[in-house]
């Protein structure tokens, strides 16, 4: 393992210890490679998510090592239920070779925290309550070479410095801003916005997902673009939230606080949805999706996570990019970390984009014509009424909506979707 040259400079410094932050810098550490891990927050703490978890997440924390099981606090599921046009069809996650047949619950609260802990055990050195400002630049080549920070209560004012940062401090990412970094305003965006229900629905072993949104609060019914959700907890609550894309005119006008509870109020009344039963504020984050912030990497800086806008458009799914992008990114930097000049580095760095848009390019490209079509509400109507009445039909959307497929030797709905993935363009 490389000595640490100083308490506060490192082979890498990772801003933020979200999902993202913390598999890159876990796979960085088991590395033999020395890792500041700088998180603003300290642990547990909140943010906004569905807490479901995919088979493709679950993958993720398999490969990390994280004690996925029930008695360590986690609540399986197996697979999603889908509500709409007057149907409700339950879909088992697909058996494959390449995933688990079941996903995971699990409060972001704590479900951070145990990453940035597995991290730390790997050998990264974390420093929380560390509020990450300015990039430290290099006047000649306007390289990134470490980032000013304030640490602790008393907001101590801290350089830290590495040759590579890797900027994993989500959607607002202001480092990457920082170093002109700014969003594709072609690329969509979405909202999440959720609370918590006291419910006796708290066991359900499905994810379940509500095509149509409807609010009923005026003269006329209005079907609204996006979907609902609700995540049974285990611990006595219901997550309950939903998603909304920018793609539509009714994106900017509406209170999503007012919808979600409008939605709340027309659930049946034995499922607790209602005010006195809310355990949680309302609360909303944006959703960064399919590479709305390029280039993902640049003078030094990588992008991970919700910073280089890594959400699935298909169904708002951001844990486990965040945590497979960690370990690509974390992958590149070994290979570049081992190579014997700078020009030999940049090279292999240089292929981190490349990396990124093989792996999710022409997926996301999918994606983006997807929410296009379905912020037209007609389509969204044809689609959850006659769809959702084709059991096959449907198995086919889980499994391209979740990005749930054998790359080799998978059946012909596995081939389709690969293929189509393939010859979308991967910008």
């Amino acid at each position: 393992m490389t000595e640490p040259l100083s308490e506060h400079s490192a082979d890498v410094i990772v801003v933020g210890a979200g999902p993202a932050g913390s598999t890159t810098a876990y796979y960085l550490a088991k590395a033999g490679l020395d890792v500041l891990l700088l998180e603003k927050t300290a642990f547990p703490r909140e943010k906004v998510c569905g807490d479901g978890l995919t088979p493709r997440a679950t993958k993720q924390l398999v490969s990390m090592g994280i004690d996925i099981s029930e008695e360590a606090g986690w609540l399986r599921n197996k697979g999603l239920r889908i509500i709409g046009g007057g149907v409700r069809l339950q879909l088992d996650w697909p058996d494959l070779a390449s995933y688990p047949d079941y996903g995971l619950v699990r409060k972001r609260d704590d479900f951070d925290e145990q990453l940035a802990r597995q991290a730390q055990k790997a050998g990264a050195r974390l420093y929380e309550r560390c509020n990450v400002g300015a990039p430290v630049l290099d006047e000649r080549t306007g390289r990134i070479t470490g980032v000013h920070a304030k640490f602790g209560e008393e907001k101590t004012e801290v350089t830290f410095h590495a040759p590579l940062v890797v900027a994993a401090d989500g959607n607002s990412t202001r480092l990457s801003l920082a170093m002109g970094l700014h969003r594709r305003e072609d690329r969509p965006m979405g909202v999440a916005v959720r609370t918590y229900f006291t419910s006796p629905r708290h066991e359900d072993d499905y994810l379940e997902s509500w095509l149509e949104l409807w609010d009923r609060r005026g003269a006329e019914d209005r079907l609204l673009p996006g979907y609902g959700w609700i995540f049974g907890m285990g611990d006595g609550t219901s997550n309950v939230g939903l998603g909304i894309l920018n793609s539509s005119s009714a994106f900017k006008e509406l209170d999503w606080r007012e919808v979600l509870k409008a939605w709340c109020a027309s659930m049946p009344q034995d499922w607790g949805y209602t005010p006195e039963n809310m355990t949680m504020p309302i609360r909303g984050a944006a959703l960064p999706m399919a590479f709305n912030r390029q280039p993902h990497y640049t003078k030094g800086l990588l992008l991970v996570g919700d910073a280089g806008g890594m959400v699935n458009p298909f169904n708002g799914e951001g844990i486990a990019y965040a945590m497979e992008s960690g370990q690509i990114a974390a992958d590149v930097i070994v290979q570049a970390h081992a190579r014997a000049t700078p020009a030999q580095r940049e090279l292999a760095l240089n292929n981190y984009p490349k990396v990124l848009k093989e792996t999710y390019g022409g997926y996301y490209t999918m994606g983006r014509a997807f929410v296009k079509l379905i912020g037209n509400p007609k389509v969204m109507k044809i689609a959850t009424q006659r769809g959702l009445t084709h059991p096959v039909l449907m198995k086919f959307t889980l499994k391209m909506l979740a990005n749930l497929t054998d790359p080799t030797g998978g059946d012909a709905m596995d081939r389709i979707i690969n293929g189509l993935a393939k010859v979308a363009p991967n910008s």
